[in-house]
């Protein structure tokens, strides 16, 4: 099995749930309220944990109580956290998400201890990156480190999975260093100025990322599924029928299982199969990491619903 390296955000998530989302000016009274251990970067590292990848995490964490929690949290997963820091300066990071009674949701992030995480922390810990086959990164951490990062395990031959949330710029240079990337409609449009509205958007769109020289493009269309793009073949998976209650960490969760599935040896088809029925799961449970499933559950949902 090939090992993982995730690097990316630390948070926790503080979350109401209403029946509906506020309007700009409105006050909406909820119904619970949650918190729960987040980031993009801290999703992903359990999802691919928890669905059977060999996981290691580089993510930075403020000195405070939540800090210390999550990291509690990270070493009872079983994820190594040889590079989980804590910076001494800052808080650990926290993010404000409103849910409604459908599962879509609002969220405002205060960054932290995460906008601290910078290049000469990841020239302290590049044996990690050495160590690792995969590295999985998402955009919640300073844009220089996330380009020195690309630079150097593409120099190291490692399998980069870029997933671009939040949205952002990327030069030419960047994207060719991709061996995958798994924007979703508003991320694929900030990429390549297409708005994906149908098939034939999807397949312009990710023709723009291929010619920039991105390996494999995955583009994914919430319930609608994933789309699979590389220079000889493209497809959907579509996505189970659910009844979703909390979207939150299903965007994660999703990149998680494939980076597990690849680190198996399994291909396209399989990765994906694998990481739909996983986010399907996801967005019927509350919660950011509490509602990620194990490797057993997600093999269980697909048995079950071949």
């Amino acid at each position: 099995m090939q090992k993982i390296l995730v690097i990316g955000s630390s948070n926790i998530d503080l979350v109401i749930t209403s029946t509906s989302l506020p309007k700009p000016g409105e006050t909406v009274i909820g119904d619970t309220f949650l918190k729960n251990p987040g980031g993009k970067g801290a999703n992903q590292a359990v999802a691919a944990n928890r669905l059977g990848g060999n996981v290691a995490f580089i993510t930075k964490v403020g000195n405070d109580v939540f800090g210390k929690e999550l990291k509690e949290l990270y070493k009872k997963e079983g994820i190594n956290c040889r590079g989980v820091m804590t910076d001494n300066n800052s808080r650990t990071g926290v993010a404000l998400i409103n849910v409604d009674r459908s599962g879509e949701n609002f969220i405002t992030i205060y960054q932290g201890a995460n906008k601290q995480l910078l290049i000469d922390d990841i020239i302290n810990l590049s044996s990690l990156i050495d160590e690792s086959d995969i590295i999985l990164m998402q955009l919640e951490i300073p844009m220089d480190t996330v380009n020195y990062i690309i630079d150097h395990a593409y120099e190291k031959g490692k399998k980069i999975i870029l997933n671009p949330a939040p949205a952002h710029s990327f030069s030419d240079e960047a994207l060719s260093k991709l061996f995958a990337i798994t924007p979703n409609k508003t991320e694929t449009e900030q990429l390549t100025g297409i708005g994906i509205q149908d098939e034939r958007s999807v397949l312009e769109a990710a023709s723009i990322l291929i010619k920039k020289g991105v390996k494999n493009v995955i583009i994914t269309l919430g319930s609608q599924g994933a789309y699979y793009i590389n220079e000889k073949e493209h497809f959907l998976i579509p996505a189970p029928h659910v009844k979703a209650v909390d979207s939150t960490a299903a965007g994660d969760t999703f990149c998680g299982a494939i980076a597990a599935e690849l680190s198996r040896g399994h291909g396209w088809n399989e990765a994906l199969q694998f990481a739909t029925a996983a986010s399907a799961i996801c967005v019927t449970r509350m919660g950011a990491q509490l509602s990620i499933p194990t490797e057993h559950e997600v093999r269980n949902f697909i048995k079950n619903n071949q």
